[in-house]
C-alpha cells in the first residue's frame, strides 16, 4: 500500500468502526455546511500579525493594532521582549535578536487607533512595558476539536462532525488540527468530558498541554423553538477561557450536500 493511501484507509476504517461512514446528507452534513459559513470568523482571528505595546495599566495592555490592521476581539497574541542581537559567526552580520516570552494578550476591545487586551503573565516572567512586541505567529495554529456536545432531542449520529470541521479549517492553511480520532478516544475513555472543557478552565488548560495545542474548538448543538442551532466556541489553551463564540441555525436539509472525503468515489445514480 502506498504511503499516501495508508492514512486515508486507516481513517476510513476508523469511521466504519465508529459507525459513522458518510452515506447520505443528514444532520452531520448540515452541521458541516453551517460551520463552513461561519468558519471565516475563526480563521480571521488566527491571521498572523505583529505590533507593539504602547501603554500598560495593571493587567491591561494597549497595543498599536487598530481595527484597520485586522485586529479582532478574540485574538490571543504572544507578548515578547527583544534582547541582545546575535551575529553570523563569520560575517558578523546581525541575524536577529533573542526574544523572551512574557505572556499573552487577549484582545477585548478594538478602536480606530489602538486595541485593548488583557495580559496573562507567563510564570516568573517580567512584567510587560511599552515597546515590548506582540504577535500572532505565521506558523499554523495547532488546535483540537472536541466531540459534538448534542443538547437536542434528535439522537442523531454526529460523530464524524469533528472530521468535517477539521477539513474546513485545514484548508484555510492557518490551522493544524489534532487527529479527531485521538481526541475522540480521550473523551470516550471517560477521563474528561466536553462540559469540563467549557466550564472548568483549569481542566481545559491541563488537557490542552497533553495535546500541545493553542486552543480548543467546541461544537454544540442547541434546539430553540424547534430550530437546531450550531454553537461553536473557541477556548484558549493558555487560560481555558472562551475567546470567541458564534451561533447560527443549521442550514436547511436540502442545501447541505453530502460531505465526501478525498479518497471516496463519486456516488453513481
Amino acid at each position: 500500500m502506498t504511503h499516501w493511501l495508508a492514512p486515508r484507509v486507516a481513517l476510513a476504517l476508523a469511521l466504519v468502526m465508529l459507525g459513522a461512514w458518510p452515506t447520505a446528507a443528514a444532520l452531520a452534513d448540515r452541521v458541516s455546511a453551517t460551520f463552513a459559513d461561519m468558519a471565516d470568523e475563526f480563521i480571521k482571528v488566527a491571521q498572523p500579525m505583529e505590533g507593539m505595546v504602547v501603554a500598560v495599566e495593571g493587567e491591561v495592555l494597549y497595543l498599536d493594532l487598530p481595527e484597520r490592521a485586522g485586529t479582532r476581539v478574540g485574538q490571543e497574541l504572544t507578548v515578547f521582549r527583544r534582547g541582545e542581537p546575535f551575529y553570523h559567526p563569520f560575517t558578523h552580520r546581525v541575524l536577529g535578536r533573542h526574544e523572551d516570552v512574557l505572556g499573552w494578550a487577549q484582545i477585548r476591545g478594538v478602536g480606530q487607533q489602538l486595541s485593548e487586551a488583557l495580559f496573562i503573565s507567563r510564570p516568573d516572567a517580567p512584567s510587560p512595558r511599552p515597546e515590548d512586541g506582540v504577535r500572532i505567529s505565521r506558523a499554523r495554529v495547532r488546535i483540537a476539536i472536541t466531540p459534538v456536545l448534542d443538547l437536542t432531542t434528535t439522537k442523531a449520529d454526529v460523530r464524524r462532525v469533528p472530521y468535517l470541521l477539521a477539513s474546513v479549517l485545514e484548508r484555510s492553511r492557518r490551522f493544524q488540527v489534532v487527529d479527531p480520532l485521538a481526541v475522540h478516544d480521550m473523551f470516550a475513555s471517560g477521563s474528561v468530558r466536553v462540559e469540563e472543557v467549557l466550564a472548568r478552565p483549569e481542566r481545559a488548560v491541563r488537557i490542552a498541554k497533553n495535546l500541545e495545542v493553542a486552543g480548543w474548538l467546541v461544537p454544540i448543538l442547541i434546539e430553540r423553538r424547534g430550530v437546531i442551532h450550531l454553537d461553536v466556541t473557541w477556548i484558549s489553551a493558555i487560560t481555558g477561557t472562551a475567546l470567541l463564540s458564534r451561533r447560527r441555525p443549521l442550514v436547511p436539509a436540502g442545501s447541505a450536500e453530502e460531505q465526501r472525503f478525498p479518497w471516496e468515489p463519486r456516488s453513481e445514480d
